[in-house]
């Protein structure tokens, strides 16, 4: 708020208030800029409210604000050498010894103008290349302003405006104008591109690609990006073929002609992908079963292989997934490879194939309704059983004696025949039958009693004898001849008098017992 002061005496009650400290500056940051001015500075100190005046050197800065009593802001004015700063408020006026020294700043350097030249309409993007343009104010295409992006101090991008003829580019920095380099406006038709095959390549460049549109006859440049191609070849005024130089990212791939430079199509730089595991790792020669591949940078993959074989298909899940169905192949260990944009990526022997498991045998061929009974399978390509089979049934238990042999604990199962089966990563094998037995029955024993001398012959009926393997009088074993699935004929073996259990045993257990009873010839 300005205060507005008198030539009067103050009164009593003013002439006692103390005067205002004088300001002191205690710092400038920073402490040195152009001597073209235009630095922007901040003074700190003490006292500054009410300031008027900031000076650098005996010069006034064009533009000040006090931001506190003890901070302003500046803009240098022109000058050389070092300066003290000061700060005038109406208390007086700093003396300080702090100073600000002005540095000779060199006017830009124009180099090159890329493509250097366009339509009158104006609107091509261009590449100036030079030096010193840090802090750079100002391009113009002859005495025309256009728009601009600083990308660093040798490089700017600007927007041409419209124009005709010859006109000189330059540009004003800190330390002046530089010198001017030739732009030329053409009333040739701007270059129009639709599209670019293939789209995406490796970071390292080499891709050959095509691209397709209208007035590209006379093209001068290709560039992805900012960067030229490594080369390019006219086909036709609709087509040019090119080699992508190096780069990284999505970049807009541009023609020059005399018309100017074209709207800009898309081409990605692609990384190159790393594989790191596949889950399964093996399965079997015939193929057709889905793997899973992890890694990175899998985005865009054109091909998986198993060893020289595609897979059957694929499909990219995310940039670290992709699933692909195995193709058939013979036994052993195969490299799984990605081909991706950006190149190719190789797992060395990360796939097995395995051989389907070959059963030829299994032994005993039979048993138990209960199971629990262990029986010994033979074949081949046995060592990845992964699960035995008794029909639809999973054994109790198995165990992998070599390639070519398993034991496995027989389930329980209703009586009949099934298949056991063994299956790997190669797949399930073919079955060998197995037979679940019911315990035999004897009903009868004719006759039912003979002499303690033995000698007898007993016919036993009943069921499930076609198995029999034993028959028991007692605790004893009787030779037995088997005539059917209901008749043993047994030989009665020798014994003291009484009555004995007649059982027989097969694969599916032990009969319940029969009496048979020894009589004592008379007088003994």
């Amino acid at each position: 708020m300005a205060v507005n002061r008198s030539a009067e005496p103050p009164t009593a009650s003013a002439a006692q208030m103390p005067a205002a400290a004088t300001p002191a500056v205690l710092s400038v940051s920073p402490a040195s800029g152009a001597s073209a001015g235009g630095t922007t500075v901040t003074i700190t100190g003490t006292g500054f409210t009410g300031a008027t005046a900031v000076r650098f050197g005996a010069t006034p800065t064009p533009s000040f604000t006090v931001l506190s009593d003890t901070q302003i802001t500046a803009t240098t004015p022109l000058g050389t050498g070092t300066v003290q700063v000061t700060v005038t408020t109406p208390s007086g006026t700093s003396n300080q010894f702090v100073t600000f020294s002005y540095v000779a700043t060199p006017a830009p350097v124009l180099t090159s103008v890329v493509p250097a030249s366009g339509p009158s309409s104006g609107g091509t993007a261009v590449t100036l290349t030079g030096s010193g343009f840090t802090g750079a104010s100002a391009v113009r295409f002859g005495g025309v302003s256009a728009s601009f992006v600083v990308n660093s101090a040798t490089q700017i991008t600007a927007t041409a405006p419209a124009g005709s003829g010859t006109v000189q580019v330059t540009v004003v920095g800190p330390g002046g104008t530089s010198n001017g380099v030739p732009f030329t406006y053409t009333t040739a038709s701007v270059p129009v591109l639709t599209s670019v095959t293939p789209s995406s390549g490796p970071a390292a460049g080499g891709t050959t690609v095509t691209l397709t549109g209208t007035g590209l006859a006379t093209t001068s440049a290709v560039r992805f990006g900012a960067t030229a191609a490594t080369s390019f070849t006219v086909v036709s005024d609709t087509h040019v073929t090119a080699v992508a130089p190096a780069g990284t990212g999505t970049v807009q791939v541009t023609v020059t002609t005399p018309g100017g430079t074209s709207n800009g199509v898309s081409y990605t730089y692609s990384v190159t992908p790393a594989l790191s595991g596949v889950s399964p790792n093996q399965g079997p020669t015939s193929g057709g079963n889905a793997v899973t591949l992890t890694g990175t940078n899998l985005t865009g993959t054109t091909a998986v292989t198993f060893g020289t074989t595609p897979a059957t298909s694929f499909t990219v899940l995310s940039p670290t997934q992709i699933s692909a169905v195995v193709p058939a192949s013979t036994a052993g260990p195969v490299d799984i490879t990605v081909t991706t944009p950006g190149g190719s990526s190789t797992l060395p022997s990360a796939y097995f194939y395995v051989s389907t498991p070959v059963l030829t045998g299994v032994a005993p061929p039979s048993g138990p309704l209960s199971g629990g009974n262990s029986v010994t399978l033979t074949g081949v390509h046995l060592v990845e059983a992964t699960a035995v089979r008794f029909g639809a049934t999973a054994a109790t238990g198995f165990t992998v004696v070599s390639d070519t042999q398993i034991t496995a604990v027989v389930p329980a199962g209703a009586a009949g025949p099934v298949d056991v089966t063994v299956t790997t990563a190669g797949g399930t094998s073919n079955g060998v039958s197995y037979t679940y037995l019911a315990a035999p029955v004897v009903t009868t024993v004719v006759p039912n009693q003979g002499p303690t001398a033995g000698g007898t012959t007993l016919t036993l009926t009943g069921t499930g004898f076609a198995q029999a393997t034993q028959v028991r009088l007692g605790t004893d074993p009787a030779g037995f001849t088997i005539v059917s699935d209901h008749h043993i004929v047994v030989d009665a073996l020798p014994g003291a008098a009484g009555s004995v259990a007649v059982t027989v045993t097969s694969p599916g257990g032990t009969s319940a017992p029969q009496t048979y009873t020894r009589v004592a010839s008379p007088g003994i």
